[in-house]
């Protein structure tokens, strides 16, 4: 796996784990529903990562109070340790070209509750550049090329347009709240008072 991916596939993890232990299978089930629509990722590939976060001391293996026994064999409850928390706030802090991309911009928001706020603006002003750009060179790129492109093709090209177009309005939207909300002052969440 990339190491861009990796990163992405923990934070996933760390970030699900953080909000309570979980064996492989509700970790799976927990991912593919907070993540599906952003990403797909490789069922192969969570379990190597589950692996390696163990090697590292950033999760640990628990087993339950209550064995639950699923084919002859308990489940394995994974935890976040001390040094994952750390672990997850480090790369909840990191705003830069990656976190605005299309693998990870979805896994980073999805912890936004986890995030400082000036890291979440970055992250998100990151991302309306990024999509911008993308709008500038497509609309170049059609406007040369429109003549020689079928019906079919062009109207692929004009929905893509529309979905990034509405998805640059969406950013737009999230940076002003968020402008808001800094010049209001420090909100009281209450999600995040346990933690």
């Amino acid at each position: 796996m990339a190491g861009g991916q990796r990163r992405v596939l923990e934070l996933a993890v760390l970030g699900s784990l953080h909000e309570t232990p979980l064996h492989g299978y509700e970790l799976r089930k927990r991912l593919n529903t907070l993540l599906g629509m952003f990403r797909a990722f490789s069922y192969g590939s969570l379990y190597p990562c589950l692996r390696s976060l163990l090697e590292e001391g950033l999760i640990a293996e628990e087993q339950p109070a209550q064995p639950t026994i699923v084919g002859g064999r308990s489940k394995i409850v994974y935890k976040l340790t001390a040094e994952g928390k750390e672990r997850l706030q480090e790369l909840l802090t990191q705003a830069g070209p990656s976190a605005w991309e299309d693998e990870s911009f979805g896994v980073h928001f999805a912890f936004f509750r986890h995030t400082e706020a000036e890291v979440r603006l970055r992250i998100l002003e990151g991302r309306r550049s990024r999509l911008e750009e993308r709008l500038d060179s497509v609309r170049t790129a059609l406007a040369r090329t429109r003549e020689r492109l079928d019906s079919y093709t062009l109207e692929l090209q004009r929905h893509g347009l529309e979905s990034v177009e509405r998805e640059v309005r969406w950013l737009n939207e999230l940076i002003a709240t968020e402008r808001r909300a800094s010049q209001e002052g420090p909100a009281t969440d209450t999600t995040s008072s346990n933690e």
